[in-house]
């Protein structure tokens, strides 16, 4: 099973040619797409549109969540009407599934959120608006679970982000904005349920790998990557054995 992972792709009517050709280079490259968040610039439908023109160009299941920026004009409802509209499954806080060859594909979507990490992170105490910051997280973390428990049949199972659930993977940004890149109560319902692959962005000068025991985390932002998509090889029986990525290699040039 071959995924293409991106994030932070922050497409507008100025990159377009560029975001249209990147997508149609994946044609016979992947046999699923996952879309990490910040789908847009600025959350707008005509930035939506150009996400959704690209992906239409290919002939294989896409699944996105939404990021920050893409929250940024709210208007939401019209990014999921745009992006839905050329087949893409978006998730928020859902879980969907699909088949690839003889594996059964499960992925958990939720946009993640921030928190911060062991040393510097919001508690649930004080003023209303920083408890319903820490509430907002809270709720994102029991549909992880709640998707991972319902997926728990499939062959292979995805986490898919935009906030980074681990610090590992944040390596290489200022440690003062950890807190707002992500947060580890995200990572508890993974480990306790279980996910071969995790999948995130948002950390723009973050690290590539990282990991929550022996599940593999990613942080697959362009930023990071240095390339339009990345290619994750894997194999069912494989991945279940040791939850390991079989093979992680660059598209072809």
């Amino acid at each position: 099973m071959r995924i293409a992972a991106a994030a932070d792709i922050h497409a507008s009517e100025v990159s377009a040619e560029r975001v249209v050709r990147a997508f149609a280079d994946l044609r016979g490259e992947a046999d699923v797409v996952l879309l990490a968040g910040d789908l847009t610039t600025s959350g707008e439908p005509e930035q939506a549109e150009v996400i959704a023109g690209a992906c239409r160009q290919l002939d294989v299941p896409i699944f996105a969540v939404l990021g920050n920026h893409d929250h940024h004009a709210e208007r939401t409802e019209e990014l999921a009407e745009v992006i839905g509209g050329a087949g893409v499954r978006l998730l928020d806080r859902e879980c969907a599934t699909c088949h690839v060859a003889e594996l059964e594909l499960g992925v958990v979507g939720a946009k993640g959120f921030v928190g911060g990490f062991p040393g510097s992170a919001l508690p649930d105490f004080g003023e209303p608006l920083l408890r319903g910051v820490y509430a907002e997280t809270s709720a994102e973390a029991e549909a992880i679970a709640s998707g991972l428990q319902a997926i728990v049949h499939c062959d292979v199972r995805v986490v898919l982000l935009h906030y980074a659930p681990v610090v590992d993977t944040l390596e290489g940004e200022p440690p003062g904005i950890h807190t707002y890149l992500g947060c580890d109560r995200l990572a508890t319902p993974i480990a306790e349920n279980g996910a071969d692959l995790v999948l995130h962005g948002h950390a723009h000068a973050g690290s590539f790998e990282g990991g929550i025991g022996e599940i593999p985390v990613y942080n697959v932002a362009v930023h990071v990557t240095g390339r339009n998509f990345w290619i994750f090889e894997l194999d069912g029986s494989g991945v279940r054995r040791g939850g390991e990525v079989v093979e992680v290699r660059e598209p072809p040039a």
